[in-house]
């Protein structure tokens, strides 16, 4: 579907560049987002694919909630079923206080990574761009569009707002000494000498904890980034394994790509709701078995 899409379109279009022949038919999808225009520039194509998401998905929330009714139909029951269903299932995980403060965050990064996601799935993004035609065909090597969260530019910027977030949301939670007690303090009712012990060994370990704590980030976003690219590269393989199937042979991966999409978006927020339950509720939960 999307090879038949960006093959004849290419073609109308004369989307070419002066690449040589054997390049056209080992190249795959970029591992970097190309810089649209002449090949050097702010915009990327990916940049260009968030944006589009970003603008559909305002425009849609809009018009969904311009004449909001009590008994809502269409775009608008649509758009509170999600939005209803977002709310309870983080509630169940993280609790009412905290899905208060942090729903807005989690909604919207689970929504936008889904749209992102499955807009990749589009017939045309990744197959409409520069190229030159070859023995199997025109290949495509710098798509016009491509898929948001194919590149790590993207996933890495979500992952680092959210790391902020998270420190915001843990000082709030915890204030400063709760916060380095969190990190370093011992953890049990143990005294004498032997407190004294664990008092060493989770200062040690809270040195690890802030190890990992910043590796999150990159997991985070690498974790997003290598599913969604390693998907659409699938699909460019299977579109020119045979050539003469080239239309059918990617079809059965498209619903796979459907599913990996959204559980990418799901796998995303919930993870990045776990590690703020993990360091708002500690404290609250610590002081409630004292009381």
């Amino acid at each position: 579907m999307k090879q038949l899409a960006g093959t004849s379109l290419a073609a109308i279009m004369g989307l070419s560049a002066p690449l040589t022949a054997r390049a056209a038919e080992e190249a795959g999808l970029p591992n970097q987002a190309v810089p649209l225009g002449s090949g050097s520039g702010f915009l990327t194509n990916s940049m260009l694919v968030t944006w589009i998401v970003a603008l559909a998905l305002i425009l849609y929330a809009r018009l969904a909630t311009r004449h909001m009714r009590e008994v809502p139909s269409g775009a608008q029951n649509f758009w509170e079923w999600l939005v209803e269903s977002l709310h309870d299932f983080l509630e169940g995980i993280i609790g009412p206080d905290l899905v208060r403060k942090t729903f807005w965050f989690f909604s919207a990064v689970f929504i936008f990574i889904l749209a992102c996601n499955w807009f990749g799935l589009v017939p045309g993004v990744g197959t409409i761009g520069w190229g030159q035609a070859g023995e199997r065909g025109f290949r495509v090597v710098h798509p016009l569009l491509r898929g948001g969260n194919a590149d790590l530019n993207m996933t890495g910027a979500m992952s680092m707002i959210f790391f902020a977030l998270w420190v915001v949301w843990a000082f709030q939670a915890n204030g400063a000494r709760g916060f380095f007690l969190h990190l370093f303090g011992p953890k049990g009712d143990a005294h004498g000498l032997l407190r004294l012990l664990l008092i060493v060994i989770f200062f040690a370990v809270g040195f690890l904890e802030v190890f990992s704590i910043m590796f999150r980030p990159v997991s985070l976003s690498f974790r997003l980034y290598g599913n969604i690219f390693a998907g659409e590269n699938m699909l460019e393989a299977m579109a020119h394994l045979v050539p003469a199937l080239g239309w059918l042979l990617p079809v059965p991966f498209y619903f796979m790509e459907l599913l990996v999409g959204l559980v990418q978006a799901l796998v995303f927020m919930l993870l990045t709701a776990v590690f703020t339950m993990l360091i708002c509720l500690h404290e609250e939960g610590h002081e409630a078995g004292h009381s």
